[in-house]
């Protein structure tokens, strides 16, 4: 099939769970045979070329520009500019396609495809990582703003479309929103090794590893750490990641006296992140907000536990069966998270061994090879639901 995949990031030029998502699938699906086109804005100097393994033409549909403002929230300007590249190539190349792939935000991509669609009749597959709540968009715009973006949003889930989520709490949302016709759940992104993990015993240590934006609330985790330290002899916290939220974080660590106690490495290579993971007593994942939680499953294939809080936008939840592969904070205040961490320390090897064992006998399903199985028979006009029903 020709297929072209669209996303205005592309992994490493940024580094987020979408990015990997669409990076792998071009790859995969270049490797079955297919041909892949790569739709996304320039993230790297003019006049360079760039590739994907597998032969995927990688072909812009913008300018550089700056995606993020100071706090880390999406700049507007961009997606506006995406859209109208992406209406552009479509007009010109879209006869050459047979399916149109395209996450669903930023949404004028998606709204760019949806008018080409009757006229260049390319098969719409959509992937919704994540479907905004009224309040969230509220908190996120402002009340006249929010407004429009969940308009736009409804807007975006009656266009015609096959739809894929991943996670029942976002499928459940875009049928509340009108979304006429299926929706797929998808459970496997992981593109690691499938292979169970053999679990050992490790240090007392609580690690952090995601972007620091506000949504993640790495002080949170922080404060959690230091209520955990008071009843944990020698545990210690380490924090990977970079953002808008550092210098915030730095200031957490001091107030709460951890200077010696929690370290805060910042952006760190993938080599350190699995190293890191391994030795971790468990993964904390005090985000609030989550389409899937994929740093869960990261951890679970290295036989480590998982700490997450309870919310109604964190999807992460869904990959979490209590004491059996981690835990979940029921509130997000420091005292319930810290409490969490303590029943992870006490539950000691054999919840290490029973996290090993949830991933062993959840892996195919988690593999992105078996989502890529499904979504090819999405793109031959098979009905995926039943990943949903089966997962």
């Amino acid at each position: 099939m020709r297929i072209c995949v669209i996303y205005d990031c592309l992994y490493p030029y940024t580094v987020g769970g979408g990015e990997r998502w669409y990076r792998n699938l071009a790859e995969r699906l270049a490797a079955e045979g297919h041909e892949v086109t790569y739709l996304t804005l320039r993230q790297w100097k003019r006049g360079r070329q760039v590739e994907i393994d597998g032969g995927v033409r990688v072909v812009t549909a913008g300018p550089r520009m700056a995606l993020y403002t100071a706090d880390g929230r999406r700049r507007i300007l961009p997606p506006l500019v995406f859209g109208l590249g992406v209406f552009w190539h479509l007009l010109r190349h879209g006869r050459r396609y047979d399916v149109v792939d395209t996450c669903s935000f930023p949404y004028f991509s998606l709204l760019a495809a949806a008018a080409l669609r009757p006229l260049m009749r390319f098969e719409l597959v959509v992937d919704w990582f994540e479907v905004w709540s009224s309040a969230y968009w509220r908190e996120y715009l402002g009340d006249a703003g929010g407004r429009i973006g969940g308009l736009v949003q409804r807007l975006c889930a009656h266009v015609r479309q096959r739809a894929l989520c991943f996670s029942e709490l976002h499928a459940r949302r875009l049928r509340e929103e009108g979304l006429r016709g299926p929706v797929t759940v998808l459970r496997g992104l992981y593109a690691g090794t499938i292979e169970p993990p053999a679990p050992e015993p490790v240090d007392p240590l609580v690690l952090f590893a995601g972007r620091l934006i506000p949504e993640k609330r790495v002080t949170l985790a922080v404060a959690a750490i230091a209520l955990a330290a008071e009843r944990i002899e020698g545990l210690r916290g380490e924090i990977l990641g970079e953002g808008p939220q550092r210098a915030a974080l730095d200031e957490a660590i001091v107030e709460h006296g951890l200077q010696d106690t929690v370290l805060a490495l910042g952006f760190a290579e993938p080599e350190t992140v699995d190293s890191e993971m391994r030795r971790a007593m468990c993964m904390l994942l005090t985000s609030r907000r989550e389409g899937y939680g994929m740093v869960v499953v990261e951890a679970a294939a290295r036989g480590t536990p998982s700490v997450v809080v309870a919310g109604e936008d964190n999807a992460a939840t869904e990959l979490i069966v209590e004491g059996v592969n981690g835990t979940i904070a029921e509130r997000s205040d420091p005292q319930s998270v810290a409490d969490a961490i303590v029943r992870v320390h006490g539950a000691g090897l054999a919840l290490r061994r029973s996290t090993a064992g949830w991933f062993a006998e959840n892996a195919e399903r988690l593999s992105l090879e078996h989502s890529l199985r499904v979504v090819l028979r999405i793109y031959a006009g098979e009905s995926g639901e039943r990943d949903s029903r089966s997962s």
